[in-house]
């Protein structure tokens, strides 16, 4: 069933049991106007009245019901902010911040102060190509050192049987993984 608002016209969707024959008080949900709802389908019955009282009673008149006007939010205009948020008074005196109106001091590159920076990842290649040429030219004047120096042919052959075993393990880290 659908029931109408005699206030504001708002329309409401109840189901059937809920109405009796009797009637109910129902309450508007938008505006709190509240009457007796009968079902929409059936009459409502009155107690017969005899003619006589009929024809005798006068006509009352009927009182049009004063509609409720509907409550309407008041909203202020906001007012524009007389500071910003941002700004150095604001942040001085809610925050306690001062701030310098001095101009940030502009970053100038490595290159330009003079300083030229290696890095280190290519501190790290240099020094990985300087160990490489440094057990080649070992490994070249390795007879010429030993004739000259005889007891280092033990931590010559030390030096290159310990970097034969670090790529022996490096190749089979490759190939089984």
């Amino acid at each position: 069933m659908i029931l109408t608002c005699n206030s504001c016209s708002k329309k409401f969707v109840v189901p059937d049991s809920a109405i009796t024959a009797s009637g109910r008080m129902v309450q508007c949900g938008s505006c709190g106007n509240k009457w007796r709802q009968y079902p929409v389908g059936e009459i409502k019955k009155t107690q017969s009245i005899p003619r006589a009282k009929k024809i005798a009673s006068k006509p009352q008149p009927t009182k049009q019901k004063i509609e409720k006007p509907k409550k309407v939010k008041k909203t202020a205009p906001k007012k524009p902010r007389e500071i910003s948020l941002y700004s150095p008074e604001y942040l001085a005196k809610k925050h306690g911040i001062k701030i310098n109106d001095a101009q940030p001091e502009k970053k100038i590159s490595k290159q330009e102060k003079g300083k030229v920076s290696f890095g280190f990842y290519n501190s790290l290649l240099v020094f990985i190509f300087f160990v490489i040429a440094l057990s080649r030219i070992l490994y070249f004047s390795q007879s010429f050192i030993i004739n000259y120096f005889p007891i280092s042919e033990f931590y010559l052959k030390y030096f290159f049987e310990s970097i034969r075993n670090i790529f022996e393990i490096w190749k089979n880290l490759v190939t089984n993984y």
